[in-house]
């Protein structure tokens, strides 16, 4: 298995297993051989104050996970109840891929792969909200 890939930009930054680490001033490339390792892309994190969302809500949650800042096992139960909410109002097809996915994920205890997942639902909510307003 050749791990998760991550291709980095110039001064990106990410936090592996609670520490931030910066990319320098090139392009780069970084191999996670480690399976469980906990990553977050910090331009990709949701802002407490910005988690006013159904979707944004669930994603921070998913964050504090790989962040440290939540147990996995506490935070388990609540990520498979708060997607099964999401996916009463996700009903489309496509919708259901993915929150299928992040529940296998969420099963698997793949939270990287989870918020991957949840992430492709935000311009949905986005549109959906912005419909309804």
């Amino acid at each position: 298995m050749s791990g998760l890939i991550l291709k980095l930009s110039p001064r990106e930054r990410i936090l592996i297993n609670g520490a931030v680490i910066e990319n320098g001033d090139r392009r780069s490339r970084l191999a996670i051989m480690t399976p469980d390792a906990n990553i977050l892309r910090l331009r990709d994190a949701i802002h407490p104050e910005d988690a006013k969302t159904p979707v944004r809500r669930v994603c921070y949650a998913v964050q504090l996970v790989l962040s440290g800042d939540a147990e996995p096992a506490e935070a388990r139960r609540n990520l498979l109840r708060s997607v099964e909410e999401l996916s009463q109002v996700f009903i489309d097809h496509d919708s259901r891929k993915h929150l299928d996915q992040a529940s296998h994920a969420l099963v698997d205890g793949d939270y990287y792969r989870c918020l991957k997942a949840l992430r492709t639902l935000l311009p949905r909510e986005e549109r959906l909200l912005a419909a309804g307003a």
